[in-house]
């Protein structure tokens, strides 16, 4: 099925579980390319904790992405400014790609609560799911009328949040964050990193 994937995030920072569920997805369902669309204010995230700034965050995941066929950073939430919500990333992916079927990517967590989405209906007339899902685990109730394919990825145990730890507490993370996606970070000083 030819196509878009849009895999969007806060990817602070970016990590290997992402790009292979990129690029799985975009094999599996014959996809064009996937785009790991970087928040600009992610709304589900807002005054719970600091994010780092989303150019630097850009920036981090455009070096991990670096010579990966297929998969591409986007900055169209950057862009766009103010609070991420996928609908309005979906509006305007179709907007510039007409008649393009556009896939959202989701792990089976954050497809679980899709009833909490701002305007999920919006979303769900705009694009198709792919669910990436550990091997053998159960696909995760849906609210009803979404379309959605299953995905198998390998099952990464692998988290932002415990990578910022990591890079903080001077634990290596090496095999977990893009050796290229490392050099940006500590190039730009990030998560404490000197």
């Amino acid at each position: 099925m030819p196509g878009i994937g849009v895999l969007g995030g806060t990817f602070d920072p970016v990590h290997v579980g992402h790009l292979v569920a990129a690029v799985s997805v975009r094999h599996a369902l014959g996809l064009d390319v996937v785009l790991l669309v970087v928040a600009n204010q992610p709304w589900q995230k807002e005054g719970i904790r600091a994010i780092t700034p989303a150019a630097d965050r850009l920036a981090v995941v455009t070096a991990a992405v670096g010579q990966v066929e297929g998969v591409e950073a986007s900055d169209l939430e950057i862009r766009r400014g103010g609070m991420s919500y996928t609908a309005d990333t979906l509006d305007e992916l179709s907007d510039l790609h007409p008649g393009t079927p556009l896939v959202l990517v989701l792990g089976a967590d954050a497809a679980a609560g899709l009833g909490t989405w701002e305007r999920a209906e919006e979303v769900k007339a705009r694009a198709r799911l792919a669910v990436v899902n550990r091997p053998g685990a159960a696909l995760p109730d849906l609210p009803a009328g979404w379309r959605a394919d299953v995905v198998e990825i390998p099952n990464l145990e692998v988290s932002s949040t415990d990578l910022r730890n990591r890079i903080m507490d001077g634990r290596p993370v090496d095999y977990l964050v893009p050796a290229a996606a490392m050099r940006e970070i500590r190039l730009r000083g990030l998560y404490a990193l000197l």
